[in-house]
């Protein structure tokens, strides 16, 4: 039978590439709130277009305080907010311990990222990427650690990977422009254990604030509450995280100039 008059017949949109996939965890983790103990600062100095410096000293309690320095360079080849290539990037600690990445277009499809990683004086690991990007798809192969790709929609991620070591599951879903939220879960075959968390994020935007919690499987409860304080370039950071089943408790204070 013929369409209804006045009805047009429906096509399928196109689904669109669901892009990197390095960035398939990125909004879920963002959603979570990061670590905090003692006391941070982090000066942030763009020196160019092309290239930016940061500052850190951190000074804790639990753990030994240090200051890093991070350099990222920038290319002229932007394809997106968050796409330049060349993209050079580097952190190094007080140290001596470096971890660098090399981005790289190849091609219209073709994008090369290299990683290496160094411990003091001492070289540990490095890693090269190759990702085709398609029409509707991403494809990626990694020297020594291969993955599976997940799919997306505009306001949902959901993403898995399976590698020798067990696999690695996680959702993202963005309610509206103020409530985020991501549930992520993670099977270790090696160590027979898995680990299950879910956290959100809510975003004042009239007030310049940014509130994450955390509740996981190990009984960890934590929130980080960060306030930017315009018109000046600072943003106050202020976090807590309790673990329930081995009564720990740490919080932290940071600033961020920059």
């Amino acid at each position: 039978m013929g369409n209804a008059e006045g009805r047009a017949p429906r096509r399928a949109e196109p689904r669109g590439n669901p892009g990197s996939f390095d960035e398939l965890h990125r909004l879920c983790k963002e959603v979570f709130p990061p670590q905090m103990e003692g006391v941070k600062l982090i000066v942030t100095k763009t020196l160019s277009s092309h290239f930016q410096v940061t500052h850190t000293v951190h000074m804790s309690t639990l753990g030994p305080s240090g200051y890093r320095f991070n350099a990222t360079f920038v290319g002229d080849r932007q394809l997106g907010p968050t796409e330049v290539f060349p993209t050079l990037l580097g952190d190094m600690d007080s140290c001596g311990s470096l971890n660098a990445q090399a981005l790289h277009l190849l091609g219209e499809h073709l994008r090369a990222k290299a990683v290496f990683q160094t411990h003091q004086a001492r070289f540990v690991t490095w890693q090269f990427d190759g990702e085709y990007r398609g029409d509707d798809c991403t494809a990626t192969l990694t020297l020594g650690n291969p993955d599976l790709l997940g799919g997306s929609a505009p306001n949902w991620v959901t993403t898995l990977n399976v590698g020798y070591g067990g696999a690695h599951a996680s959702y993202y879903h963005r309610a509206n422009e103020q409530v985020q939220v991501g549930v992520e879960l993670e099977a270790n075959t090696r160590l027979q254990e898995s680990t299950f968390a879910f956290g959100y994020r809510l975003t004042l935007p009239g007030a310049s604030v940014v509130f994450r919690g955390l509740l996981d499987s190990n009984w960890s409860v934590g929130g980080v509450l960060e306030k930017k304080l315009p018109p000046l370039p600072v943003t106050l950071a202020l976090g807590a995280f309790l673990n329930h089943w081995r009564s720990r408790f740490h919080c932290g204070f940071s600033v961020t100039v920059g």
